[in-house]
């Protein structure tokens, strides 16, 4: 795989985590990037989709929790399936369609394509059953490596790239992966100064279930306090903050994707910043 490294680049995009909940306003947030001028790279989730269609083809979605507490897809032949079905079909063509329409000129690619997003398969998640832990392995991994020229070739071409699952394992196996640790590979290369997340919450909430308790600023060094604190997503996430956190300096923006508009209150600063 051919990429640049970092200080090759002469600009460094803004990543906007594009969460995949049923309520995430995706027409008013496009309606506001199509007034941003700096480069963009979006990365896309669609995890109520891919539960529906789960569903449909009586394959459900399950979940391991590992035994350090991070929650995880078991990622199953059938389970990829639904994951190539809804993240890089029904869900990305979606958005890129909707981009379309409001003059952001989007190109949807999967990890899978080109290999844009290697990475390697893990070798199994350590799980609690029956008083027992054991070791499930399925098809998930770890991003290792974006194509960092194939991005920036992109960019140039005055295009936005919209990034999804599945990636590619060395082999060329298609993988599961989750966004965060996506984003930790991507600022890696790029050194993005400002990462955007939108979720269907206002923010990182000190209680998850009183939104009044959003908490507006956090230092990133009391990052591993909130992450001890936390379950279920929020916890992967801000692990992944952390880690970002430890490759530079930056900003990243945990804001409400239910809003009129939301890209436009990230930027006025609702939401919760990460410095």
């Amino acid at each position: 795989m051919s990429g640049k490294s970092s200080d090759q680049f002469d600009y460094h995009p803004i990543i906007v985590k594009v969460g995949g909940g049923s309520a995430i306003n995706i027409e008013g947030l496009v309606r506001d990037l199509a007034d941003e001028t700096e480069p963009l790279i979006i990365v896309l989730g669609a995890n109520a989709v891919r539960d529906e269609l789960a569903r449909r083809l009586d394959t459900p979605t399950t979940m391991l929790r590992s035994v350090s507490g991070y929650d995880s897809v078991y990622s199953d032949r059938n389970a990829l399936d639904a994951i190539m079905m809804s993240y890089s079909g029904l869900v990305r063509n979606r958005f890129v369609e909707t981009c379309q329409k409001f003059g952001v000129n989007a190109f949807g690619i999967s990890g899978l394509d080109g290999r844009v997003i290697e990475g390697r398969r893990n070798r199994g998640i350590r799980v609690r059953e029956g008083g027992k832990i054991l070791i499930k392995r399925d098809f998930s991994g770890k991003p290792k490596r974006v194509d960092s020229e194939l991005l920036k070739l992109l960019i140039d071409r005055g295009l936005v790239p919209v990034l999804s699952i599945p990636i590619s394992d060395m082999d060329g196996t298609a993988l599961n992966s989750d966004n965060d640790s996506i984003i930790t590979v991507l600022h890696r290369e790029l050194q993005s100064k400002k990462i955007f997340q939108f979720i269907e919450a206002p923010g990182l909430l000190a209680d998850p279930t009183d939104p009044s308790t959003l908490i507006h600023h956090v230092d990133a060094s009391r990052l591993h306090e909130y992450e001890a604190t936390a379950t279920g997503r929020m916890k992967r996430k801000l692990l992944a903050i952390r880690q970002l956190f430890e490759q530079g300096h930056m900003e990243v923006i945990i804001s409400d994707g239910r809003s009129e508009t939301p890209y436009q209150d990230a930027t006025a600063g609702k939401g919760t910043i990460i410095r």
